[in-house]
């Protein structure tokens, strides 16, 4: 499970990078805001999760993550000045990347002892922080605050899908593969049939 965690690890880095580096390049920002925007996004939940569990930032423990994460978002900086890329591209690798680090911040947050609902949340924060950076820097509403957004809410779904799955006994590698499987189709959903959670109203409003 370790040596999943890990890999999982990267590709979230990786493919948070892109959406940070897509979403940059819609502002048309230069190759640096670029990846500085996507260095934000890769790293943004993760750092937050490990100073919760006052651990070393992960990519301060491991140097690749750093490379992975310039070396994507500048290779989206070349791509896109030769191929127009559809607006709303983001969306999927953005989906991916909250259910890779979702998984991956509720497996790292059970490892430190804490308890099921304290996971579930680090596996959310880890999740969407970065996408609130990204949103922060690019001058947009974050997904996460958007009205009705199921966005933070596919996360905790997913992260609470993995802990009963391990609860009930099945290996965790399924139980990962399960949970990110139920965030991606959440969130796909959401995006195709306009799913909302439902929002504050005072009563006549």
């Amino acid at each position: 499970m370790e040596e999943l965690l890990y890999w999982l690890g990267l590709a979230a880095v990786g493919v948070s990078a892109l959406t940070g580096a897509l979403d940059a390049g819609r502002k048309q920002m230069d190759i640096v805001g670029l990846i500085m925007v996507g260095l934000a996004t890769a790293l943004g939940g993760g750092t937050v999760r490990d100073i919760l569990l006052d651990r070393r930032p992960f990519w301060l423990a491991d140097e690749l993550n750093l490379v992975v994460a310039m070396s994507t978002a500048a290779l989206c900086f070349v791509v896109a000045r030769r191929w127009r890329l559809p607006p709303r591209l983001f969306l999927i690798p953005d989906a991916i990347g909250l259910a890779l680090f979702t998984v991956v911040g509720t497996q790292i947050a059970l490892q430190y002892s804490t308890s099921w609902l304290a996971a579930s949340l680090l596996g959310v924060t880890t999740g969407v922080v970065g996408g609130v950076l990204r949103d922060v820097l690019c001058n947009e509403v974050p997904l996460l605050f958007m009205r009705g957004e199921l966005y933070a809410t596919a996360a905790w779904i997913g992260a609470l899908t993995l802990l009963a799955l391990q609860a009930l006994g099945v290996s965790p590698v399924l139980a990962a593969w399960v949970a990110m499987g139920v965030i991606i189709a959440l969130r796909g959903l959401a995006v195709i049939y306009k799913i909302r959670v439902p929002i504050f109203r005072e009563k006549g409003g």
